[in-house]
Formats: structure tokens, C-alpha cells, sequence
């Protein structure tokens, strides 16, 4: 059966204020060679963390080496993070499940390992110091990629994981990289790259369904790109290999994916500019030729050739569909699971609706929250900073008050609740709108039999709850939902619950301003997520004056061109869905608020079916 179990992980005191490094390292059938590897990320002189360990449905006895007390926590030991999968994903989909599991450790770097890695005790000591110390301005502009010198076990340099060194590469960049000790580069393997989390939690995980081969080189070029990726050679790991080769070795079969893979990174992928697919497409033509040239068995790398040309012409399947048999099923948790109700105020809310939306959600509940984290963004006036001490002071629940100094907006507001949440499901309210008694009594069992996020229906009001001028009914099929969200967000941010990890794993809400939860919930859908909604409306949601303005706009507008650029850059629609989405609504934002309020009624609030222009 497929198992997965959490190991509280504490990380060294000498560590506090330090980047926070989480090591992954997925393995197969190698049960010596993870426990030399695991016990050398364990030995780091910069400890990791937490360690995770995706386990590719060995059956050598890794799975009870990682059951064992071999990997528990122990005092000056960290403990292991063990994903047990169904099936080999292989390294794609085993680090695209360790990432996301990764990044439920708020990590400010992830190191990404090979199960026959042993990384020297200063390997990860070197990387970070290279990171931190890289000569920029801003801390956005650190390395997002940084990779060890690879050796063999006779100390030579491995020739399967040299990094390729950035083309075209500039003085100044030349300049930036010598002052750690390291080298521009374009791409790494995934044997021993450090990267940063923020940029993992913008361009994404990697894609599940480049088996074998080109996994690395796709996602290590898809984070690099526009930023800056590093080869230090002072971070040593080894890499024990059976034999030392090298890529030019005969790939028989296993050539269908190289091919493949190949037309899906120069075709398909965001990771590279017009000008680096000619150059590296036609150092694949000369790489591909070569391999011909020396094999023995021509006829097998032709027919792999072959069907590689026709499998590339096809989209990469998304990381859901990849992985719905090899995850271990999120798993019903037990009847009456606590939860924490998440709040976000700020400047412009009114104290007595802050009241309403509080009380609604928490004592008028029949199922309330274990605890409320509320979070304060930025400075408030004086009667909203009354009402919360008032709140914090009286509340019969627990309240935890997040006074952020700014006002950062609200994604990463939310995102700072979540970090403090302590609970793994976690529920949205926004500080103006009115939750009816039976919400959580109603959605909570449906993330307790296995869905990662529940939406519901809302009712739309004016002025009191009585007054009401609309409602939106979400899809309610969970196929339907995955279908649709390219389009349009078929959830109600305000009605929303999940699972924490669930939502981290997709990398949080980051900074979209006013479409974060669109972005985020199709990030988790698309990644697997387990969608469902209620129809029944379970929110009231104060539309108030100026709702329908705020639709539409030129802020409202850019806001929607990233929103369809990230979709775009994330692999999450086509040139032609992208098209559409901006033209669509695109145009939706500048029409008059006259017509975008009827627009809205009839096309928009009450569908649940296939979406219309």
C-alpha cells in the first residue's frame, strides 16, 4: 500500500536566521546508496531543514529501511519526509512530488539529489554561500539555480552531469559569478542543484511527463531563464555511477524519449528563447548524429526516432493526469479534524463588518474553527485597531493577531496567515462578508473524505443581507472544474477551504494583485489538487457600491495579462487558449461598467457549464 508519514522536523538553533535549506532526493531500488546519501545530507556542516525522500515504489527493501528508526528524528538528527508512490514515476515525477512536498517547509533554497548522490560535509555549506552572497541589489535577484561540481568515486569529473555554461555571456555576468567562485551557466542535472524556493513557487514544478530523460534540463533552463544559474566548483558531491560514462552511450530504445522529449522542450516549453532553441537544437541534431553514428544497432534507434517524432507533436500530459496513480491518496482524516479559520483585514474595512464576518464564522457556526488567525495588513485607523483588540481580547477561540508592518496586499498576507496556521486544513473569509451557520458543518466532511480544496455558492448583497442583488453556483463535478478553470476561476475565493499543504505545494498565493486565488487554485488543480464544490450558497458576499467598477479597469487589465502570461509561461494553456483568454477577459475589463454588469448576470454568475465568450 502506499504510505505517507510526516517526521516533525526542528531545525538547528545554530541555523536560526540562516537560509533554510530543504534536501529532496528520490530513489529507486538503491537501498545501500540512499542510506550513504541520506547520512551525508545529515553530516552537511549546513544541515538541511528537513529531508525528503520520495521512494519510487521500490520493492528492494528501501520502504522498511525508510519505516525504520533509521528515519526518525533524533536529537541532533533530522528526521525524514518520506513519500511512498504506486508506481516509478522516475526522476520527473519523483521530484515534482518531492518539490511540492518540499516546499510545505517553507524553504528559502531546495536541493534536489540523486539517490547515488553523496554530497562532501561542505557541499551545501558552499552552495548557500554562493546564494547569499552573489553581488545584487536585490535579494529577487539571487542565483535561481546553483549546481555542484560532480565527481566519480576515483575523484575524476563526472562527464554525465557537466553544467552547460551560459552562451553568450556577459563581462558583468562573468564579473557576478567570480566573486563566489563560480561560472555562468544554462542548465544543470538534477544530481546536486540547489534552488531557490521563490522562483520554484513562480515558474513552477517540473514536468512529470518527461520520463527518463530531459526532465533537468527543462526545468533547470525554465528557472534560470532571465535570472541567473551558477556552477560552484568548491560544492563537491559524488556520483556514484556502476561505470564512468558518459551521454554518447548507445540509448537503444530509450532513445523514444530523448526525441520526445527534446521536441517538447524546444516546442512546448517557456524555458527557452527563439535564439537558444536554434542553438540547442542544432547541438542536438550534431549530438543525435553521433549517437547514430556509433551505434551498432541502427534499426532500434530509428524506430525509437520515429516514434519519438510522433509522440512529440503531442502536449506533455499535465502533472495531474501523470500522477493520479502514483500519489499516495491524500486520505480521510478522521471525523471532527480541527481547523483554522483564516482572516485578512486591512486599512479600508469597516470594524462593524469585521465584527459580522467574525462572529458568522466562528461562534454562530454549528462546526467552528479550533483556532482564527487574523491576519492585520499593514496599519489600520484607530476604530478597526479597537475592533481587532477587541476580538483577540474576547473571542472564545483562539485568535492568533498577525500585525504586518506594510501593507504587502492581500496574497502574501495570506500567505504570512498560512505560514502561522496550525492547523492542516485551514478555511478563507474575507473581513466584509457573512458566513452562513451550517458552512463548515457542510464542507469540512468533504475535505475529510479526500479533497484537497471545497468551494461553495454565494449569495451577492447591497446593503444588508436581505438585500439581495445576485448569486454565483460554481461547478459542482470535479472533472468539470478541472476542464474550465483555464477560463474562468470556478471557485469563490471567500467560500473556500483546503489543505495547507495542498495550497503550499502549489507555491501559495505569491503576488498577484487581485487575481492571486485564481492563479493559485488552477495551479492546484492542474497539479492534482482534488477539487469539489457545494452549490448551495454558504457565503454572503457585500458586492456594495462600485462592485462592478472594480471589475474592469486598466489595473484590473494588466493584472489579467499576467495572470494569462503565467498561465502561459506554466504550460497551463496553448497559444490558442492563451489568445482567447486575453481577448475574452481580456476585453471583459474594458467594456462599460454598464455592460459588464449585464454580462456578468447573464453570462457569468450562475454558470456551471461549458464556458461561453
Amino acid at each position: 500500500m502506499p504510505t505517507r508519514h510526516r517526521v516533525l522536523v526542528v531545525p538547528a538553533e545554530s541555523l536560526e536566521g540562516s537560509p533554510r535549506v530543504v534536501a529532496v532526493v528520490v530513489t529507486w531500488n538503491r537501498h545501500a546508496l540512499l542510506t550513504e546519501s541520506v547520512d551525508a545530507l545529515r553530516a552537511q556542516t549546513h544541515a538541511p531543514a528537513a529531508i525528503v525522500v520520495i521512494d519510487n515504489a521500490s520493492d528492494d527493501g528501501t520502504a522498511a529501511l525508510l519505516e525504520s528508526d533509521w528515519a526518525a528524528a533524533s536529537e541532533g538528527r533530522v528526521g525524514l519526509d518520506v513519500v511512498r508512490l504506486r508506481e516509478n514515476t522516475g526522476g520527473a515525477g519523483g521530484f515534482t512530488v518531492g518539490i511540492e512536498t518540499a516546499l510545505g517547509h517553507h524553504p528559502d533554497l531546495v536541493w534536489l539529489l540523486d539517490d547515488d548522490t553523496v554530497p562532501t560535509p561542505t557541499a551545501a555549506a558552499e552552495l548557500v554561500a554562493a546564494w547569499t552572497d552573489y553581488p545584487v541589489h536585490d535579494p529577487d535577484q539571487r542565483p535561481a539555480v546553483l549546481a555542484s561540481r560532480v565527481i566519480w568515486t576515483d575523484g575524476r569529473d563526472h562527464p554525465m552531469n557537466t553544467p552547460r555554461t551560459k552562451p553568450g555571456v556577459t563581462p558583468a555576468e562573468s564579473a557576478a559569478a567570480a566573486a563566489v567562485g563560480a561560472i555562468p551557466i544554462r542548465s544543470a542535472s538534477f544530481v546536486s542543484i540547489m534552488c531557490d524556493a521563490s522562483r520554484i513557487r513562480e515558474r513552477g514544478l517540473p514536468v512529470a511527463d518527461y520520463f527518463l530523460w530531459n526532465d533537468d534540463f527543462e526545468y533547470s533552463t525554465r528557472l534560470i531563464r532571465d535570472g541567473v544559474g551558477l556552477a560552484c566548483p568548491s560544492s563537491v558531491v559524488v556520483h556514484k555511477t556502476k561505470v564512468f560514462g558518459s551521454t554518447d552511450v548507445d540509448p537503444g530504445e530509450r532513445f523514444y524519449f530523448e526525441v520526445r522529449n527534446k521536441l517538447w522542450v524546444f516546442s512546448r516549453s517557456q524555458s527557452l528563447s527563439i535564439g537558444e532553441r536554434a542553438l540547442y537544437s542544432t547541438a542536438t541534431a550534431r549530438r543525435w548524429a553521433r549517437t547514430f553514428s556509433g551505434s551498432e544497432d541502427r534499426t532500434t534507434l530509428r524506430r525509437a526516432l520515429g516514434r519519438g517524432l510522433v509522440a512529440g507533436l503531442r502536449r506533455p500530459r499535465s502533472n495531474a493526469e501523470v500522477l493520479a496513480g502514483a500519489r499516495p491518496a491524500a486520505g480521510e482524516l478522521s471525523g471532527g479534524e480541527p481547523f483554522t479559520l483564516l482572516i485578512s483585514t486591512y486599512a479600508g474595512d469597516d470594524p462593524a463588518y469585521l465584527r459580522h464576518a467574525f462572529e458568522s464564522s466562528t461562534t454562530a457556526q454549528t462546526r467552528p474553527p479550533a483556532e482564527v488567525v487574523l491576519v492585520q495588513d499593514g496599519p489600520v485607523p484607530g476604530p478597526l485597531a479597537a475592533e481587532i483588540a477587541r476580538i483577540v481580547a474576547t473571542s472564545a477561540i483562539p485568535v492568533n493577531h498577525l500585525a504586518l508592518v506594510d501593507n504587502i496586499g492581500l496574497g502574501p498576507a495570506l500567505d504570512a496567515g498560512l505560514a502561522v496556521s496550525s492547523n492542516e486544513i485551514v478555511a478563507r473569509m474575507d473581513a466584509d462578508d457573512v458566513s452562513a451557520p451550517e458552512r463548515f458543518a457542510l464542507q469540512l466532511p468533504l475535505i475529510e473524505a479526500g479533497a484537497d480544496i471545497v468551494g461553495s455558492g454565494l449569495i451577492e448583497f447591497g446593503e444588508h443581507v436581505d438585500d439581495v442583488v445576485g448569486r454565483r453556483t460554481p461547478p459542482t463535478d470535479p472533472d468539470e472544474i478541472r476542464r474550465v478553470i483555464r477560463f474562468r476561476d470556478p471557485f469563490n475565493h471567500p467560500t473556500v477551504v483546503y489543505r495547507r499543504s495542498a495550497v503550499l505545494a502549489a507555491g501559495g498565493y505569491t503576488d498577484m494583485a487581485l487575481l492571486e486565488d485564481y492563479l493559485l487554485f488552477t495551479r492546484m488543480v492542474e497539479g492534482g489538487a482534488v477539487p469539489a464544490n457545494l452549490a448551495e450558497p454558504l457565503v454572503s458576499y457585500r458586492v456594495g457600491a462600485g462592485a462592478y467598477a472594480r471589475r474592469g479597469g486598466s489595473e484590473l487589465l494588466r493584472s489579467e495579462l499576467r495572470l494569462q502570461k503565467r498561465f502561459r509561461q506554466l504550460g497551463i494553456t496553448t497559444r490558442t487558449e492563451f489568445a482567447r483568454n486575453v481577448a475574452v477577459r481580456g476585453g471583459y475589463r474594458l467594456v462599460p461598467e454598464g455592460v459588464r454588469k449585464v454580462a456578468y448576470r447573464r453570462l457569468l454568475a450562475n454558470r456551471t457549464g461549458q464556458p461561453r465568450g
